[in-house]
């Protein structure tokens, strides 16, 4: 049985969580987002809070805690939502925004160019900050993921795509001694 499984999951009066069948919807101010539940696990609604618990199956352990974090990420969700901020650091690389297709210059001889999934908020400041925002947490991440993906921080001078709250170690280059 997982500690963090045991641990209910509270939520606000804004915020309806429905469990029917396996599936966990939860709509609030920002959205609505629907979970299908981990085998073996099961959710109920209980007052202003939901609590996930397992059978005794031998691999119901392993998905307690996992489902209980999901449900938890969904609530804070579409009540505050989720965002992550990128910095493009070089000289000549930008990123433009036109619509949902996101184009990056990179160093490369062509532009990047990148749909934004269904679901996400982006902004551009200054052409060189991403500010990524949306109400499902893993589809935030992975956006990032992605496009840091692209062109990772290189160690000698640090040019490339990196998270806000990143530190990029950078190594001292060749010396004549």
């Amino acid at each position: 049985m997982s500690r963090i499984g045991k641990k209910p999951v509270a939520f606000t009066p804004d915020v309806k969580v429905a469990v029917k069948d396996g599936v966990v919807t939860v709509e609030g101010k920002l959205g609505k987002l629907a979970l299908n539940l981990p085998p073996h696990t099961s959710a109920e609604v209980q007052e202003n809070q939901v609590v996930v618990s397992c059978d005794d199956h031998a691999d119901a352990g392993m998905y307690h805690g996992l489902a209980r974090s999901l449900v938890n990420n969904m609530i804070i969700g579409v009540s505050k939502g989720y965002s992550k901020e990128l910095q493009i650091v070089g000289v000549g690389y930008k990123a433009t925004l036109a619509g949902n297709k996101l184009t990056l210059n990179l160093g490369y001889s062509h532009p990047i160019n990148y749909v934004v999934p269904e679901g996400i908020k982006m902004n551009i400041v200054d052409g060189v900050k991403i500010q990524i925002s949306g109400i499902d947490k893993q589809l935030v991440g992975e956006v990032a993921a992605r496009i840091r993906r692209y062109k990772k921080p290189e160690p000698y001078k640090g040019k490339g795509v990196r998270y806000s709250d990143e530190h990029v170690v950078i190594k001292p280059g060749k010396t004549n001694a």
